[in-house]
């Protein structure tokens, strides 16, 4: 079995912490992005992108910022007209454009790439529903853990969409961010992503997003992910049960430890892997693509 991944590079580098999904009062965000940055530094992150609703937060604004130790990206969340896209590492901004493709190609022709936020938002689940997720073309991957839409309407997760999308072949990743609007409410340090970079760059933290080399949390730590031939180990510091989940989100193996191995089935097409910790802890790896070779 040969099996397809994104973490066959974790030596030589760092596992950093960071939020893609931030906003400030130059959107509709309750803090100075100065005050964003300083919180997000307090709390022990790496790196983070201001996203804020159609306002463009270039390479010259985040040099002009005090970025405390941290990266910081530039970004923009496409808003209007039409379902929220993360436009990461930006280099100009993308207007809002009716056409969701458009708007992702026109990220695409760039130097970022685009990220399909919150799809579960709304009273009907349906912010995107599946059938544009399944249409559209040529985004990095969606949102599986959105934290502030667990106080609004509709679901903070959307898992579900991203089986559907690996079931019928689509390569997308799974990110997890707080998408941060006021501190008081309690919106920092909900989901984040920890990218195996080779240094504290922008281009290898991009890097690593871009091709999948994290993991996405909401407070499980992964420390080590191996493939060896058919199997996949997993290590964490705080699961208390691993879950291997294969084609149309089965589950095929249930570990109630903190790190697991695992034989990946002949019949699978994806894998990827669900860590659980207390409470609402959690960590998702990307997806595994097995193929029978000789």
């Amino acid at each position: 079995m040969i099996i397809d991944h994104p973490y066959g590079e974790l030596s030589g580098g760092g596992w950093l912490r960071g939020n893609l999904h931030t906003h400030s009062t130059r959107s509709d965000g309750a803090h100075e992005r100065q005050e964003v940055i300083d919180r997000y530094a307090a709390a022990g992150y790496d790196f983070l992108m201001m996203s804020d609703h159609d306002v463009y937060t270039s390479d010259e604004d985040c040099a002009s910022l005090d970025q405390k130790g941290l990266v910081l990206l530039a970004g923009n969340e496409v808003t209007a007209n039409g379902v929220h896209i993360l436009h990461v590492h930006a280099d100009r901004e993308v207007p809002p454009h009716e056409s969701r493709q458009q708007v992702l190609d026109e990220i695409n022709a760039g130097r970022g790439f685009p990220i399909v936020a919150h799809p579960n938002w709304y009273f009907e689940f349906n912010h995107c529903p599946h059938e544009r997720l399944s249409a559209w073309q040529d985004y990095a991957g969606l949102e599986i853990f959105n934290g502030v839409i667990g106080g609004l309407d509709g679901s903070p997760y959307a898992t579900n969409h991203w089986d559907r999308l690996l079931n019928h072949g689509r390569r997308v990743w799974g990110y997890a961010h707080d998408d941060f609007h006021n501190a008081e409410l309690g919106d920092l340090g909900l989901g984040w992503n920890v990218v195996y970079a080779a240094d504290r760059s922008v281009e290898a933290i991009v890097a690593a997003l871009r091709e999948g080399r994290f993991y996405a949390s909401t407070g499980v730590v992964i420390t080590a992910i191996d493939v060896d031939s058919s199997r996949i180990r997993v290590e964490t510091e705080n699961a208390d049960r691993i879950v291997a989940v294969q084609n149309t989100a089965r589950r095929f193996a249930v570990i109630d430890s903190p790190s697991a191995e695992i034989e990946v089935p002949d019949d699978a097409t994806y894998v990827r892997f669900e860590c659980w910790g207390r409470g609402e802890q959690r960590a998702w790896t990307q997806p595994f693509w097995p193929s029978q070779g000789s």
